[in-house]
Order: structure tokens, then sequence, then C-alpha cells
């Protein structure tokens, strides 16, 4: 059967950066940016997403849109009689098991909203750390908030491409937006904000480290969703005419974005409440509730700030999930909402080992938890090879005459750059994610 189709390109590429616009590039990389020189460190990270990470991007666009197939399939047409088909494969791994631990933070974001939208999350002189560790560590709350958050996931990608996914992104991607201007304009109306500002954008060149700069270049491709084949699968459903360029450079634009204007929200109003600042899951769970406490309306803001939470993991979870049942759907929506809940449930049951770490720390191996060695294979093995493979294959494998077909849609005033692009995939890229690969292995001394 046929795939389904994006209705429109703006549905693309909300969709697509809603899958590449995760919780690291709201809770983790602002203050990466912060403490790594501010304005030189964006600066480095910009140019290594245009120069590393879009050429990913495109690497992925080219295979989907050309095959019209997912990811499986489309290495399949591309290579037959060959084993590139295996990177579908590792893709559908490393999204299972990505998705298996994200879910559990979007359980406790649905939970932490939950309190929120009721008013039982925030209580005068209330310790955050110690409520957030209370639930994270019942096995009840825990697994049944993930359950919750599955649910989310599976009844939106169960519709389809467009009832599903696309009509989710329209709505929650612009929301999402939405509510950053809300929380910036808040944010840079207290008074005393101007430090935060400065903290956050000031350059410094002399705190740009090597392990800084090493990190900005592991970044410009994780942030942008490549290395597991998600996006191999969401361009699979444009139409063999569409242009890829232009959505590329949008989403990318869409995710830098998203990351300064994180910073902007947050250093500000932390500075000007004297608040330090703090990144992943004690940021969203521990800092901004106490930050909220102090301000008037709390309640309210703090809502809305869960709620983006929310979309930005939910739009990312879609295409985790996506990629797993588009391989088995065959375009036959039946099918497809029985693989949805078949997946969906197996990836859950896979979850709840994360979900129960928290609260079973005589759970751990070489002193790491279930959810940590989870995070820890995805980010530092599983997507370096996937984006190391996807670059080779498309640079060697990849038959040359549509990749020139293809190319000429990308930039056809820039026929002559294919050559360019090739000798980045298949050798400026290699090396760059081996070293991003070494360094997050620890094996490259610093």
């Amino acid at each position: 059967m046929k795939n389904e189709q994006w209705t429109s390109k703006i549905g693309f590429i909300l969709a697509s950066a809603g899958s590449a616009i995760g919780l690291g590039a709201i809770w983790k990389f602002p203050n990466v940016v912060a403490t790594s020189g501010g304005g030189a460190f964006f600066l480095v990270f910009l140019i290594f997403t245009l120069g590393i990470g879009l050429p990913l991007l495109l690497a992925e666009f080219v295979i989907g849109r050309s095959t019209g197939k997912e990811a499986v399939s489309a290495y399949k047409d591309l290579a037959p009689k060959s084993r590139w088909h295996w990177i579908g494969y590792l893709g559908m791994a490393t999204c299972s098991i990505l998705l298996s631990f994200y879910s559990v933070v979007g359980g406790w974001i649905v939970l932490y909203f939950i309190k929120a939208m009721t008013g039982q999350l925030l209580h005068q002189g209330e310790d955050y750390g110690v409520l957030f560790q209370m639930t994270t560590s019942n096995p009840y709350t825990a697994v049944l908030s993930q359950a919750g958050f599955m649910l989310l996931t599976i009844v939106i990608v169960a519709k389809g491409v467009k009832g599903g996914i696309e009509k989710a992104s329209r709505i929650m991607m612009p929301g999402l937006f939405i509510i950053f201007v809300i929380l910036m304009i808040r944010s840079l109306t207290l008074p005393g904000m101007g430090a935060g500002l400065t903290y956050f954008l000031k350059p410094d060149f002399s705190q740009l480290t090597s392990e800084a700069v090493l990190y900005a270049l592991g970044q410009s491709f994780f942030c942008l969703s490549v290395g597991g084949s998600c996006m191999v699968t969401y361009s699979s459903y444009l139409g063999k005419h569409d242009p890829l360029g232009k959505p590329a450079l949008s989403i990318v634009g869409l995710n830098v974005m998203t990351s300064l204007m994180a910073g902007i929200a947050i250093f500000p109003a932390l500075f000007a409440l004297g608040m330090k600042p703090a990144d992943g899951p004690g940021l969203l769970f521990i800092t901004l509730p106490a930050m909220f406490e102090k301000l008037p309306y709390g309640t309210l803001f703090i809502a809305i700030f869960l709620a983006l939470f929310l979309f930005a993991t939910l739009t990312s979870a879609f295409s985790l999930l996506e990629i797993v049942v588009a391989a088995f759907a065959h375009g036959d929506p039946t099918r497809r909402r029985h693989m949805c809940w078949l997946f969906g449930i197996i990836i859950f049951l896979l979850g709840v080992p994360s979900a129960l770490s928290f609260g079973m720390e005589q759970l751990t191996l070489m002193g790491k938890t279930v959810f940590e060695w989870a995070d820890f294979a995805v980010t530092n093995v599983m997507l370096p090879l996937g984006v190391l493979f996807i670059s080779v294959f498309v640079g060697y494998r990849y038959p040359k005459e549509r990749l020139q077909t293809e190319w000429s849609s990308i930039a056809p005033a820039w026929r002559t750059g294919l050559h360019v692009y090739l000798f980045m995939l298949r050798i400026v890229l290699p090396i760059i994610v081996i070293i991003v690969f070494l360094n997050g292995m620890k094996w490259l001394p610093l």
C-alpha cells in the first residue's frame, strides 16, 4: 500500500522540528552555553550545526524522500542484496530504547503538569528536591505516569501521519513557541534580569574549552534528531518533487532558536530571584518550581512551562514510535493501529526498569542504574554509530545518478556543491563522529 503523505510543507517542518526539539535543547543546552563561554559557545555550535548537522539531516532526507519508504525498506531499495538495511534496524533499536527511558521523564512531566493545573505543586517553603525524590522513587507513581505518557503517544501516532502526528504538531509546535514568548516577556520584565542575560549570552572565549567544543560537535547532529533514521521515515512521507533544502534550514533554525529562547526565558528569572542555574531534571522539577513559587501568578506560569516541556517531549516521542510502527504497518491504517499498540506496549514494558531505577538504587551495574545505562548506550554508542553509517552510506553506497537527481532539488544553483557534500560525508563527518564517539566513551585524552 502507498504511504500517507504530509498535507503541506509546513506540516512536515513542524513535525520534524518537533522530533528534533527535545528536552536537551531546553533543560541542558542553555546551561552548557552559559558555563562554556556564552555567546562564544553559541557561535561555535551554530557553525557546527550548519556545517555538520545540516549535511547529516539532508542525508536522511535524501534517503527517505527518494524511496518513499520507511527506514529498513529505504536502505533495501537503495542497496539491494546487501546488509545496509541493518542501519534501519539499528535506528529502530535506538529509538525504542530512547523512547523507553524518555517516556519515564515524560511521565514525570505529565504528573507535575497535573499537579500544577490542580494547584497542588507549589507550596510555600516546599523542599522540591524531596518532592521530586518522593515522586520518582514511588514505583506505582513512576510506572503509572510513564504509562500515561506512552498512552498519549500511542493514541496520537495510531491516528496516522496526517490525522495524528501532523495534526498534533500543528497545534503543539506553535503552542510551544507562543509559550516561550510569554515566558521570555515575563522573565525579561523582572528587576535584576540583566545579570542572567549577561551570564547566558556574554561571549567569553577563555571558557571555550576543548571539552565544550567537543560537546558542541556532538550536539550539532544530536540536536537535529539524526542518527536514528527518524528523519528517513518522516521524509518518506514527502512527495517526490517536494523541496528539501529550505525545510532542512527551517528545522535547523527552529532548533537553534528554541535553545536560545529557553536560555532567555530561564536565566534572567533565576538571577533576578537570586537562584543558581541548573540543568537536566533538576532544572525542571526542582529549580523552576522554587523559582515560580516566588513569582506573582507562579502557579499559572509553572503550568505554562510544564505544558511547554510536555509538548516538546511528546513531539519527539511521536517520531521515536513512528519509525518502528512504519516498518511494520506497510501503509495499512488498520495494521498501523495494531502495530502502534503492540510496539507501544513493548516499549513501555522495556522502560519499566528505567522507571523503577530511582527507587531501587541497589539495582546498579558498575555504578549506573538501568536508566543511566540506557541513556549512555543511546547517546554515546548507538546514535554516533547511526550517524557514522548513514554518512558512509550516502557518501559511498547511494546510487550516484539518484543522488545527483536529489541534489538538484536541494541546491539547484550550486550543482558543483555535490562534490563538496560527498567529501564531507566520506571524509570529514566520519572523522568527527569518531572523535565524538571516543570522547563520549572517555577514551579521548583531553
